[in-house]
């Protein structure tokens, strides 16, 4: 039997997510300090470790994740880890954005990818292509460019690219290096309730949702930031590639 006292008494969940809004009230005053507010509220910088995105992403680049495009919680805001249990302010992702975020079965490392299955949807890869819903998505064969490290092949390798466009109309290219690869071809994936599905864009060379036992769905709680603009990046002599600066598809 449920009483009075039990009703109104707050959860512990409910309790630790106060007290969570509570600290940061208090920390206002610090927060509005410029670098402190770009740092931990607005942005963070990260660094692009793999070519798991090439050719969007690369070895080499640094981007800026834009921290308030999904809320925040206990990843966003280091300092408040152990309070948060869920997003504050939260917004879910759309199709085609680039995802900073903790995955379910490694919450100690940062990873990005694209967003490409929301909750509900069904996800599949048939001969290297992705079927959103039971439909293909919309791809466009592109100019063949050389493969170089993305595809950790001969340098006079080229690769296969494409232009694919979800349907929300975000765009982007993907790079297709072997021909029936390992992750071409997939069993239906229905993204649960409260998670999304990632990708990579260099699609033979990424470790992403579709290895349900190393990666899998990534829960929305588990969102970072955005990802938005490459503000530096150096070549593999430590050159200065200004190209590449600026927003990201």
């Amino acid at each position: 039997m449920t009483t009075l006292s039990q009703t109104i008494r707050p959860s512990r969940a409910q309790a630790r997510e106060w007290k969570a809004i509570l600290i940061l009230i208090l920390l206002v005053p610090g927060l509005w300090s410029p670098l402190i507010l770009f740092r931990f509220v607005l942005y963070q910088p990260f660094s692009i470790p793999s070519n798991s995105m090439v050719p969007t992403l690369t070895v080499g680049d640094y981007v800026f994740a834009a921290k308030y495009a999904y809320g925040y919680g206990r990843y966003s805001l280091p300092f408040a880890s152990s309070l948060i249990s869920s997003r504050v302010f939260a917004a879910d992702p759309e199709y085609g954005d680039i995802v900073v975020f903790r995955t379910a079965k490694d919450n100690s490392s940062d990873y990005v990818k694209r967003v490409v299955g929301l909750p509900g949807d069904r996800i599949q890869m048939r001969q290297g292509q992705l079927f959103l819903n039971d439909k293909p998505v919309t791809r466009v064969a592109l100019k063949e460019r050389p493969a170089g490290s993305a595809c950790g092949v001969d340098d006079g390798a080229t690769v296969k690219r494409w232009r694919e466009t979800l349907p929300n109309g975000a765009s982007y290219v993907t790079h297709d290096c072997v021909d029936n690869g390992y992750l071409d071809n997939t069993n239906v994936f229905t993204v649960p309730p409260g998670h999304f599905f990632v990708l990579g864009d260099n699609r033979d060379n990424s470790t992403d949702s579709r290895m349900m036992s190393a990666f899998g769905f990534v829960p929305m709680d588990n969102l970072v930031g955005k990802v938005t603009r490459i503000f530096w990046s150096l070549d593999e002599d430590g050159e200065p590639r200004f190209e590449r600066m600026g927003e990201v598809e």
